[in-house]
């Protein structure tokens, strides 16, 4: 039977095209469905959205090739400054600072809008002659044979490949479709996304704080700019979320303070439900799983793009070294390998953001005097401090040869 492809992805956000590239870089074919129009992926007017991406994702993206294309858009994460706080008072007087001199590498990540990330992704696939895209479309059915996977649209294309790869996000029908259950928990937190403009340089700083309500980042973009995700609970977030521009920046200057001068709104803003949502299987016979469709974590750490792009970099690497060695892609024992070897790492980050929001999210006096003491005592330990911005930069563990900046 004449297949389509190597491999059907679904999901055009980030992920998926990311694996396409990855893919392609070897030599395998991709089909990708996207549920949204090509034309509204590509908008060029910054809307308020950027990612912190770590060290080892940006030098993933430089061995995918699209790193030169928007390195000049990015800014140097240099320092992270992190400490407890409440609105109103600032920050805590003891505070952990991490300083990307610590590690020899450079900086421990870059913040990059998504307007250039996902134009550039866009433009890789489009120039690939192993990459084909469909958009705007929809799967509604997918079925596994013993020598491949098919799906059918909802124009009623049916397409077939070796593998199908869900990369369609917290709410996957890959996943609802095959059967694989979710575990996890609503935060009953929404995070509020925006974007500000102020006076004074941030110099590449981005700051953490923990309030009662959830942790608020504050994190530097180009040209005297820093993107704000601040986390409220459920109910205060619904009524913060429908006010003016005016209301909604009264709200958050007391939380943000005054130490960069005065703040402005720039671009739109953003409110998004928390939880923790975890696929119980990330593989089945032709079928994986990667970024939220397999794992959305909370997002206080900004981890969860690098997290889906350490999947892309794994799964890559073992899809490419099963088909050089003459494998079958879609067996469920290659995609074991990819299974087992991201399972410790997703599961470590996974707890550790769960328990840090858990105490760190409330207003209790003793666990906030703990904190505090907690911060400033980190601070004092070199060691434990090399080791925080070595996880943060995605240094630790067992890497994929895309995280190193090296082709698969």
């Amino acid at each position: 039977m004449k297949l389509d492809a190597d491999i059907l992805i679904v999901g055009g956000g980030l992920n998926g095209p990311a694996l396409a590239l990855a893919l392609a870089s070897g030599g395998l074919s991709s089909v990708i469905f996207d549920a949204l129009p090509l034309a509204t992926r590509r908008k060029p007017a910054f809307d308020g959205r950027a990612y912190a991406l770590s060290l080892t994702s940006v030098r993933m993206l430089g061995a995918l090739g699209i790193w030169d294309i928007v390195a000049d858009e990015a800014q140097p994460m240099l320092d992270i400054k992190v400490s407890d706080g409440r609105p109103g008072e600032g920050a805590a007087p003891y505070f952990v600072h991490f300083d990307h001199h610590e590690i020899s590498e450079g900086p421990m990540g870059h913040m990059l809008e998504d307007r250039y990330l996902r134009r550039a992704l866009l433009d890789r696939v489009k120039a690939s002659k192993l990459i084909r895209q469909i958009a705007p479309a929809r799967v509604v059915e997918q079925m596994v044979m013993p020598a491949h996977t098919e799906v059918v649209l909802d124009d009623g294309q049916v397409l077939r490949g070796r593998l199908l790869v869900g990369a369609d996000g917290r709410r996957s029908g890959v996943a609802e479709r095959a059967g694989i259950a979710r575990s996890g928990h609503d935060y009953h937190q929404s995070g509020l996304v925006c974007a500000v403009k102020h006076e004074l340089p941030h110099n590449g700083v981005a700051y953490q704080q923990f309030m009662p309500s959830g942790p608020l980042a504050i994190l530097p973009l180009t040209g005297d700019r820093s993107a704000v995700v601040w986390t409220e609970t459920t109910e205060r977030a619904a009524v913060i979320n429908p006010m003016s521009d005016k209301a909604f920046m009264a709200e958050l200057h007391p939380r943000f303070g005054d130490f960069l001068g005065r703040i402005k709104l720039v671009g739109k803003r953003y409110c998004y439900p928390l939880d923790l949502t975890l696929a119980t299987e990330t593989v089945q016979s032709r079928l994986a799983l990667i970024g939220d469709a397999a794992h959305g974590i909370h997002y206080l750490a900004g981890q969860g793009l690098n997290l889906g792009l350490r999947d892309v970099a794994t799964l890559g690497e073992v899809l490419l070294e099963a088909a050089r060695r003459g494998e079958d892609i879609g067996n469920l024992l290659v995609l074991q390998r990819y299974a087992q070897w991201r399972g410790v790492d997703t599961a470590m980050l996974t707890a550790s953001t769960d328990l840090i929001n858990k105490l760190f999210s409330n207003d209790n006096f003793m666990l906030r005097t703990a904190r505090v003491a907690g911060l400033g005592l980190v601070d004092k330990m070199p060691g434990l401090r090399r080791g925080f911005i070595r996880e943060a930069a995605g240094l630790s563990g067992n890497l994929p040869r895309l995280l190193k900046g090296q082709p698969i």
